[in-house]
């Protein structure tokens, strides 16, 4: 128990985070980097407030048009 705390304030000291599909629930693996929620809905991107970030296949929501591997690319 004591082993955890110190675990837990070291990571709050250093500023480490999970990654956002870790440290939330209900995220798409297809975008790692941000919470998305898989579908239903369909969301496209004027609905979500990312942009520029990684899309990993398959691309459920569709938000990597070119295929590069970023998704919601701004203009």
């Amino acid at each position: 128990m004591i082993m955890a705390c110190l675990v837990v304030v070291g990571v709050m000291l250093l500023g480490l985070r999970l990654p956002v599909a870790v440290a939330q629930s209900n995220c798409s693996p297809a975008y790692p980097d941000v919470c998305i929620p898989p579908p239903p809905p369909d969301l496209d991107c004027g609905e979500i407030t990312h942009r520029n970030f990684r899309v990993l296949a398959p691309d459920p929501h569709r938000f990597d048009g070119d295929k590069d591997g970023i998704g919601c690319e701004a203009q």
